[in-house]
């Protein structure tokens, strides 16, 4: 890219040129002083932005259908930058639109500088068909280059014809279970004869896959079977099903052959759900299948987690096309399960008492009662006989006073009798309740002590943090010992004996994938003058807040603390605040070492009428000027108090609070005060630090134009809640070109919808008609008020979607996107990378020696910066895998993000390098994280705003309809969804989630 330098002094430019035939934004390397740690790179040395020979070329056939999707390239027109001083301002200059347009300013309030983008079609398709994600454009060359593992397994592809049959039981079966027993006995009795020796791959519900054709199109069998979960009375029936073979398709795998040698970009799903299918039927048949993960209690012993829990171990696997062709992905996997305890003693654990000569209260029947629903339970009191039941519910009254009809006539018997004479069996503990079992229209009753639990149920409901703890304990594992546990694991599966692997002609390798990786390097970031330490390069992901002063130090004049804690004293409690005053102005804030008011104490239960009186006293004595900023000090286990407190100073009274607990102020730690510190800066509107290249706009595709950086996440409700709402959260960079602060906005919306509702929305006022609103206008808003320019290019970083909803979500979330930008504009469409940000997923990256310490951390994890885009990647789109935070313990794993959409034409080195750099400016620690910022701002966001739902919406479901915004922007009941309460404007503003 050819570039006119100017010679520099204070009063120059350096002019970037681009040209417009050049498609490709090619990563400005940071200079030499960067990498090898002497000194930050100063601000005027020019920029080597030369393309790197070995880079690989972009494919150029789609660069035309990216530029038409509705946005003018980011690298139109002079843009000059000034490097040497903070503000990167954009020259009041017309963008030369690629339509060659005429460009006319508009009148409208949010017209910057006197230019407007060009008026091009969106042209955005409105179903998936005509919808191709970004393809790769190329190789990322920038780091050190590596090699990892990965935990991938070549498998090749069988040279075989897949054939699909659909399969028809009656009388239909619910169970998957029994429809694989019913097919396992279909296979043993005619697999010789009228399958023709063939061995089929059976999904448990309407499909079966052969490789190569069975004898016949379409054929009735006849099959019977001794019903293990038979009905209550009587022995055991054998149950009769006709099973209806019928042939579908042939699946096609030259097509999969060429998707995966990256020569059509549409994968063929059939094919790849065969495979998964048949390298799952072994596993299917000797685990305790759940999801797409195999569980056992032989794989390892499984151990307790209390309250009649145990952790069961297990592995995940699943087929994936890569670019090294087809590859098992496996995976160490853990999970709570019920132990298979007698009734009574689960019940004796989960009390936490002897029940067995106490009477139960009406709570522990409550909590006994919800513990079981659901489960399925054996008798003992037969011999050999273990009939298997389901429990509906716990009776009211003890065993001992139930009765119930025996025959037509009325004539009643009590269940002491009835088990004495029917089986000889003496009930002991006539105190307790019987299980309910079966339907509830017909009364049946079984004494606890007659009950055992059936092995293999995973338990679905929310576990509690001793629980969390516990299993955390058996899933954390050091990287060798994973990757020496998935190798076992490999070995143990032994895929070349299976005979449905065999069958199918699958050859898996036993050895983890060999990947090229490259290690980005740290960016130096930015602190204030005064400080001794003015920047910094952190070292392998962390750095600390020594000898540093935050670049911009709030001021907090007014403040007051809350003490919720009965433990600590006044006097500690003021030891405490005055420590904290001197680290945030040690730090780099100007802090009043003086309450407004003296500490006030307060009992949890009071939390509403503490808060408003300091409220209110501080008000009164600071002559009506607000407080700024409320301390509190918490009980370490404060149940509700948290959530209360921050609903209520966040949307009822405007107040920026920080809350610490007991066992901090008790034992205070420098550390911990210089992290509280750094939340408290930025929540009264402060930056910590930025990034050194921001502030001298060297970022590629983000300091030459104003671009703001969103962030965005759904978190829904736990397993077992039926009908609280999900929450969507959104934030935004209000700040350019530094990038660091983030506003966020937060909505309910329906039950577990993905999508997010309120992105853009319109709805009719009686006095000024059509109104626009939602999340992304009311960013890009304040991004304007916040910054005097218009964004000029949007990146969207989206958490929390998983593979099979890209497609849903892209087509959604962008059109929404668009119509925000044209509701504040006409013709306003600046370009969007729409970037997919994934956690959950089960890609692990190992260092090629563990003892190589020099390729690892102190944990023994890659390093931070490891990025790997080739061989584990997708076969033609633009994504990415990147370990962006050093380990603490356990195993890393990266994130993976995938770039959906992309019209300001990244590199695969431009939106590498953006985001490892990005994950180092996150604000409440000194240390790179995990996940880029704007996404995990998000989720802290979302997870903040449910407790905001009032305290019955959050036990029962909702009603009513609206966001958590904006007031009155909707007919209550129209979506379904009752409105979560408003934030406060001053809260708004700055990032309240910290």
């Amino acid at each position: 890219m050819p570039i006119r330098q100017m010679k520099e002094n204070s009063e120059q430019h350096l002019v970037i040129k681009n040209h417009l035939q050049n498609t490709m934004n090619p990563v400005q390397r940071a200079p030499k002083t960067a990498q090898n740690g002497k000194g930050p790179p100063a601000a005027h040395e020019p920029q080597n932005t030369k393309q790197p020979h070995n880079q690989a070329s972009p494919p150029t056939k789609n660069r035309g259908r990216r530029r038409g999707r509705g946005g003018r390239k980011s690298d139109q027109g002079d843009v000059c930058m000034r490097p040497s001083s903070r503000p990167c301002t954009v020259a009041h200059k017309p963008v030369t639109p690629a339509s060659g347009d005429i460009v006319a300013s508009t009148s409208n309030g949010f017209t910057q500088n006197g230019y407007t983008l060009s008026g091009m079609e969106t042209g955005f398709p409105t179903s998936s068909k005509s919808l191709n994600f970004a393809p790769r454009p190329g190789y990322g060359q920038v780091g050190t280059k590596c090699i990892v593992k990965a935990n991938h397994f070549f498998a090749e592809l069988p040279d075989k014809d897949l054939n699909q049959y659909d399969v028809t039981i009656t009388p239909e079966v619910a169970s998957r279970m029994v429809n694989r027993a019913i097919m396992s006995e279909l296979v043993r009795l005619y697999k010789e004869s009228d399958l023709g020796m063939r061995l089929p791959a059976y999904d448990g519900r309407k499909s079966l896959y052969t490789a190569g054709e069975l004898p016949f199109a379409w054929k009735e069998f006849t099959i019977k079977l001794v019903d293990e979960e038979d009905g209550i009375n009587g022995p055991k029936r054998e149950r009769e099903y006709k099973v209806v073979i019928k042939f579908v398709a042939r699946a096609n795998l030259y097509h999969l052959g060429q998707f995966l040698a990256g020569k059509r970009a549409d994968a063929p799903q059939e094919a790849l759900q065969i495979l998964d299918i048949v390298l799952r039927e072994l596993s299917t048949k000797r685990y305790c299948p759940i999801g797409r993960s195999f569980f056992s209690p032989n794989i390892r012993a499984p151990q307790r987690l209390g309250d009649g829990l145990e952790s069961w171990c297990g592995f995940y696997q699943s087929i994936r096309p890569t670019q090294m062709g087809l590859s098992l992905n496996i995976d160490m996997a853990s999970a709570a399960f019920i132990e298979p305890l007698p009734v009574i003693e689960f019940v004796a654990q989960l009390l936490g008492k002897d029940v067995l000569s106490r009477p139960l209260s009406d709570s522990d029947r409550v909590k006994i009662k919800k513990a079981l629903r659901g489960v399925k339970v054996e008798v003992t009191h037969r011999g050999n006989v273990r009939r298997k039941y389901r429990v509906s519910g716990l009776t009211s009254q003890p065993t001992r006073e139930l009765v119930f009809p025996v025959d037509d006539n009325s004539t009643m018997k009590s269940v002491v009798e009835y088990f004495l004479e029917m089986y000889g069996f003496i009930i002991q503990h006539t105190h307790l309740p019987c299980l309910q079992v079966g339907n509830q229209r017909k009364a049946n009753y079984l004494p606890m002590e007659a009950c055992k639990i059936v092995e293999g149920q995973r338990y679905t409901k929310r576990l509690n943090e001793r629980q969390i703890t516990a299993l955390l304990k058996v899933t954390c594992q050091r990287p060798r010992d994973r990757e020496h546990d998935i190798l076992q694991t490999v070995q143990h599966n032994a895929y070349d004996q299976d005979p449905y692997a065999k069958e199918f002609g699958i050859k898996i390798s036993e050895k983890l994938a060999s990947v090229e990786a490259r290690i980005l390097p740290a960016p130096w970031l930015k602190y204030h003058e005064t400080g001794k330490e003015k920047d910094c390069l952190p070292q392998v992901g962390q750095w600390n807040m020594m000898n540093k002063k935050m670049i911009n130090g709030m001021t907090v004049s007014r403040w007051a603390c809350i003490n919720f804690s009965r433990s600590v004293q006044e006097s500690v409690a003021r030891g405490f605040c005055n420590e904290l005053a001197q680290m945030c102005q040690v730090s780099g804030m100007e802090f009043n070492p003086e309450p407004v008011i003296p500490i006030y104490s307060a009992r949890p239960e009071q939390v509403e009428r503490a808060l408003k009186h300091v409220y209110h006293s501080s008000t009164n004595k600071t002559k009506g000027k607000e407080l700024e900023l409320l301390l509190a000090i918490l009980p370490d286990n404060n149940g509700s108090l948290y959530g209360d407190l921050k609903r209520i100073c966040e949307t009822d009274l405007g107040l920026i609070s920080q809350c610490c607990l007991t066992k901090h102020v008790f034992k205070i730690s420098k550390q911990y005060l210089a992290n509280v510190a750094l939340k408290i800066n930025v929540k009264m509107g402060g930056r910590n630090t930025v990034l050194l290249d921001a502030i001298s706009c060297r970022i590629p595709l983000v300091s030459d134009i104003p671009t703001i950086i969103f962030g965005a996440d759904v978190t829904h409700p736990e397993n077992g809640e039926d009908s609280s709402p999900s929450i969507a959260a959104v934030v935004a960079s209000q700040d350019w070109p530094e990038v660091t602060k983030y506003a966020g906005l937060v909505c309910a919306q329906a039950h577990r919808q993905e999508l997010i509702q309120d992105l853009y929305k319109t709805w009719q006022d009686p006095v000024r008609g059509t109104v626009s609103g939602g999340m992304i206008r009311d960013l890009l808003v304040s991004f304007r008020k916040a910054t005097g320019q218009k964004p000029l290019r949007i990146i969207f970083y989206r958490d929390g979607v998983s593979e099979g909803q890209f497609y849903q979500v892209l087509l959604y979330e962008l059109d929404a996107i668009r119509k925000a930008c044209a509701s504040l504009e006409p013709n306003y469409q600046p370009p969007v990378t729409f970037i997919v940000v994934q956690k959950r997923h089960h890609t692990r990256l190992f260092a090629n020696n563990h003892r190589d310490r020099s390729s690892t951390d102190k944990s023994g994890n890659i390093l931070p910066g490891t990025v790997v885009d080739s061989k584990i990647c997708h076969p033609t789109e633009f994504d990415f895998y990147l370990c962006s935070h050093a380990g603490i313990q356990g195993t890393s794993r990266p994130a993976h993000y995938h770039v959906l959409w992309d019209e300001n034409n990244f590199t695969a080195d431009g939106i590498q390098s953006l985001t490892n750099n990005l994950c180092y400016t996150y604000a409440r620690c000194t240390r790179s994280i995990s996940v880029v910022p704007p996404a995990y701002y998000a989720h802290l966001a979302a997870f903040r705003a449910r407790f905001y739902m009032e305290p019955e919406m959050q036990e029962n479901s909702s009603t009513g309809g609206g966001t958590g915004h904006t007031k009155g922007t909707r007919a209550a009941g129209e979506s379904g969804v009752r409105p979560l309460p408003a934030l406060k404007e001053n809260v708004k503003r700055v990032m309240f989630y910290c």
